[in-house]
């Protein structure tokens, strides 16, 4: 099986078919990655946070989870997953959240521009960029509601591992966010098993 690897704050888009197996590996440990699905046969399907996280009834996404598009249809399951700390409420990063949240820092396209370069061959819009399932990212919620964002626990090796429960575009990044990857930056590496 081949292991692709994403460079540190890029990203990459492909197709998956269904019943084929995409696990998403933290080679070096403590580095995010985002991940987003379309519809191959509808790009007006993706990944719905909401749906997935209504049906779920939890926010604490792990193995035997499924991932429900916004038609309320699964795209993924996840399979198999050593980790179990695991985002799927805040956004890509982009220019505007590092003007945001890093002002003394130099912008960076982050994650958001990342899925725009390699989504469009596929004909994805920058509009059409929902949140994505942040794999390995670390955000707890404490008893008030507030979010925060800590380094991740994922250790070298660790991976999450999905089934595509249809033909679908992948979209995934090697995050660029200095708060969600612990103030350093990783490449991320990915195998596709089947069908």
């Amino acid at each position: 099986m081949k292991r692709n690897v994403i460079p540190e704050r890029c990203g990459t888009a492909f197709r998956l078919p269904q019943n084929a197996v995409l696990t998403v590996i933290d080679p070096r440990g403590g580095q995010v990655a985002d991940l987003l699905a379309y519809s191959a046969d509808d790009i007006c399907e993706v990944l719905s946070s909401g749906r997935t996280l209504d049906y779920a009834e939890t926010v604490s996404l792990s193995t035997g989870h499924r991932l429900y598009s916004n038609r309320s249809r699964v795209m993924l399951t996840i399979v198999e997953d050593m980790v179990g700390r695991h985002d799927f409420l805040l956004t890509p990063c982009s220019v505007d959240t590092f003007r945001h949240f890093y002002p003394d820092l130099e912008p960076h396209r982050g994650c958001f521009g990342n899925f725009v370069e390699a989504l469009a061959p596929f004909g994805i819009e920058p509009d059409d960029i929902p949140v994505a399932f942040n794999c390995f990212m670390n955000v707890p919620i404490d008893p008030s509601g507030k979010l925060h964002v800590l380094p991740p626990v994922s250790k070298a090796g660790d991976h999450i591992r999905f089934r595509a429960e249809m033909d679908l575009i992948i979209g995934l990044t090697a995050c660029s966010a200095p708060a969600s990857n612990g103030g350093t930056f990783k490449p991320i590496h990915y195998e596709i098993c089947g069908p």
